[in-house]
């Protein structure tokens, strides 16, 4: 797998970190360099080792599944980018009167900073499961999963470190946008595979 379609996945999977870190921002209204620091860390970790899970459990049953492994990742990577989609559309109402994304809703009814304890925690692991399962897709590629999985984490706390600048400034309408984009990237990623499978690219 080149680097090209590497990136794109690890952008489509980020978009997710990407909103929340938008509707963390609002949520919080001014954001120290600490909280950039533990949210973009904690979900840019997360999105490293979630891929590797899921690679090494993917690769213990990929052997039993060769001859369609290629649609198995499309159909993980098309529900997974219309999930997406479909919660990019779920915005609500922060107390603010400001719309944001479901993420920023939840998180101001139950903390009052979100990149702290046990929520700091949720969102990282809420916004990787997505991770886990483009693990399973590479092993059944059989794909080395260390180089992917280090870009992902990495595009990851970069997006997540943007999502709480632009927060501050431009709303969370713009997350739920990003949202979208990411499903649609995954959704692509998908058909790409296929494609290449079918034609033999």
């Amino acid at each position: 797998m080149n680097f090209p379609t590497i990136l794109f996945i690890a952008i489509g999977l980020a978009m997710d970190a990407f909103a929340v870190s938008i509707a963390a921002s609002i949520c919080l209204s001014t954001v120290s360099g600490r909280q950039i620091f533990r949210l973009s860390f904690h979900t840019g970790f997360f999105q490293f080792l979630m891929p590797v899970i899921g690679w090494y459990l993917g690769s213990s049953f990929s052997a039993y599944i060769a001859d369609y492994d290629h649609w198995i990742a499309f159909i993980l990577l098309g529900l997974i980018g219309a999930k997406m989609i479909r919660e990019s559309f779920e915005d609500k109402h922060c107390e603010s009167g400001a719309v944001c994304d479901n993420a920023c809703a939840s998180l101001k009814k139950n903390v009052k900073d979100p990149t702290r304890g046990f929520s700091l925690l949720f969102i990282a692991i809420a916004t990787s499961i997505d991770a886990l399962a483009i693990g399973v897709s590479l092993a059944m590629l059989k794909v080395d999963i260390w180089y992917p999985a280090a870009v992902i984490g990495i595009i990851t706390m970069m997006m997540s470190i943007a999502g709480m600048k632009i927060g501050e400034r431009l709303g969370s309408k713009f997350g739920s946008r990003m949202e979208l984009s990411g499903g649609i990237i995954l959704i692509a990623i998908g058909v790409k595979i296929v494609i290449e499978h079918v034609y033999g690219a």
